[in-house]
């Protein structure tokens, strides 16, 4: 691993004015685990006033004795560095943020108050005379020209905790997460993240302080679980969360799933078939979208259940789940941007599908609900639900017989979004030949032509929708709003029976 050379001019330049200077942190431990570190910061006994001395491209804009220097780095991660003067910290009554910060004398001081061991670490920096690089003996750490790593400052063990794969908080597990209760989350974020386990007295502390989440905003508990979903151990993440009481604090419609059994379909609880669905997802290194969808489709199901034993059924429960996922989605603070798609996933993450039943037009429909940009997660989600519903084959003739009628069908419609912009005319056109005024008329018009070219896309002919409007036209705004009302019903009567004679088939 490399240590950047802005890192090391840094360090370089605090040393040469008498002060102290070490990188600290999550860096440190990268670097003892061979990963290449994604972020740098640098502690010192420097006050802030003379960091900037040295450093006058700074910015010091905050409570926390930081300063960011700016680098002329080309890399976007390099061109600040944050440099923390030691510091010791007061009490945390918010549990988040402490009352009162003052300098430390001592860099052992400094990392006393740091959350885990494996964080708890600093890796002195000192200088060489000649010019070349260095690969330090019994380790992969290379760094340019003069800079050598003479030790480690380890006064809580840190490197046994990383040798030994554990999660251990600093000092008092009881006072690290009462200081900060962020730190609940960010135990089981590291442990899904390096595959560490955590220590037990650490474990029964998180356990216990569990109800301090209430304390920490919603975005930052979101940034943390996001963090836990998207590494490749999140059903693990999900697990850990449910054990140590935090899932209910957060989550607690999840939780809800737990011990709810299934029918003839399913081997596994409705807990223990979502949480294996997000498994085979992250696994499979599936979106963010893709994995939290697997993990909530079914979160409806105990609401919806009706039944016990093998026959039981969960009627609507897609449309259940789909509010339940808006609900937390929406408190969780995550972009509308992804709770639309998250949700739309969610909704028709039943979809029935038989090569032998299942007509274009549905499919075409699908496409207007879904889009087209949609399918290929919708099948992944599928192929997630699958596995976690004890199915051997992720992918059956099936869905893939589906995936390619659905590009069979893009390339018949040129590409198109299945959707009004893909008719030949458009209001203005409408307006043009029925010597209409803006209104919902144009609206029902358009939604009746465009349930036509769905049925049959060699309708989606310029003259044909002209000719067709125009014998629309004679009809009122009520005559065409009813018209348009029992296209829908007619479609969704038709989509019924294709799923009704698909269940009947396969006996489900």
């Amino acid at each position: 691993m490399k240590i950047p050379k802005e890192i090391l001019e840094i360090i370089d330049k605090l040393q040469k004015a008498n002060f102290e200077a070490y990188l600290v942190g999550g860096c440190v431990r990268d670097l003892l685990l061979k990963k290449q570190p994604k972020d740098w910061d640098i502690t010192t006994n420097a006050r802030p006033e003379e960091i900037q001395k040295m450093f006058p491209e700074s910015v010091y804009e905050n409570e926390f004795a930081t300063v960011l220097v700016k680098t002329n780095s080309k890399l976007s991660a390099l061109k600040t560095i944050e440099i923390t003067t030691f510091r010791q910290e007061g009490k945390y009554t918010d549990k988040r943020h402490p009352d009162t910060i003052k300098f430390a004398q001592t860099l052992e001081e400094d990392l006393s108050r740091r959350d885990f061991t494996i964080n708890a670490m600093a890796m002195e920096v000192g200088i060489r005379n000649q010019e070349s690089k260095v690969k330090e003996k019994n380790t992969s750490i290379i760094h340019d020209s003069k800079f050598i790593i003479p030790r480690i400052i380890d006064p809580f063990n840190g490197q046994e905790d990383l040798k030994e794969k554990f999660i251990r908080a600093v000092g008092n597990p009881q006072e690290r997460f009462q200081e900060d209760a962020l730190r609940l989350m960010r135990a089981i974020r590291f442990a899904c993240e390096l595959n560490f386990q955590i220590a037990t007295e650490t474990f029964k502390a998180i356990q216990k302080n569990a109800p301090l989440l209430k304390f920490i905003a919603q975005e930052r508990i979101r940034d943390e679980f996001t963090k836990i979903i998207e590494t490749p151990r999140a059903s693990q993440g999900i697990l850990l969360l449910q054990q140590t009481n935090l899932l209910s604090q957060f989550i607690p419609e999840l939780e809800k799933t737990i011990g709810v059994t299934q029918n003839k379909h399913h081997l596994y609880t409705v807990f223990e078939h979502l949480w294996r669905s997000l498994e085979y997802a992250s696994q499979k290194n599936y979106s963010l979208e893709v994995r939290l969808a697997s993990l909530f489709h079914d979160l409806g199901k105990p609401k919806t259940k009706e039944g016990e034993g093998t026959n039981a059924t969960f009627y609507n429960h897609e449309i259940v789940s789909t509010q339940m996922t808006r609900q937390i989605l929406t408190r969780l603070k995550f972009p509308t941007e992804k709770i639309n798609k998250i949700t739309l996933l969610v909704r028709y993450h039943g979809f029935v599908y038989d090569p032998e039943i299942t007509t274009d037009a549905a499919i075409r429909r699908l496409l207007v609900k879904v889009g087209s940009q949609n399918i290929q997660e919708l099948a992944q989600l599928r192929e997630a639900d699958r596995i976690g519903s004890g199915c051997p084959k992720a992918l059956p003739f099936r869905l893939r017989h589906f995936l390619f009628k659905v590009e069979k069908i893009i390339k018949q419609l040129e590409g198109k979004e299945p959707s009004l912009k893909m008719l030949k005319i458009n209001g203005n056109d409408i307006m043009k030949i029925t010597k209409l005024k803006p209104g919902p008329k144009i609206g029902f018009l358009l939604n009746i032509l465009l349930e036509e070219v769905l049925d049959d896309p060699q309708k989606n002919k310029k003259d044909y929708l002209k000719k067709r409007t125009q014998e629309l036209n004679h009809l009122s705004e009520k005559e065409l709003q009813q018209m348009d009302k029992k296209a829908k019903i007619k479609y969704q009567n038709l989509l019924a029976n294709e799923e009704n004679k698909i269940k009947r088939k396969y006996k489900v």
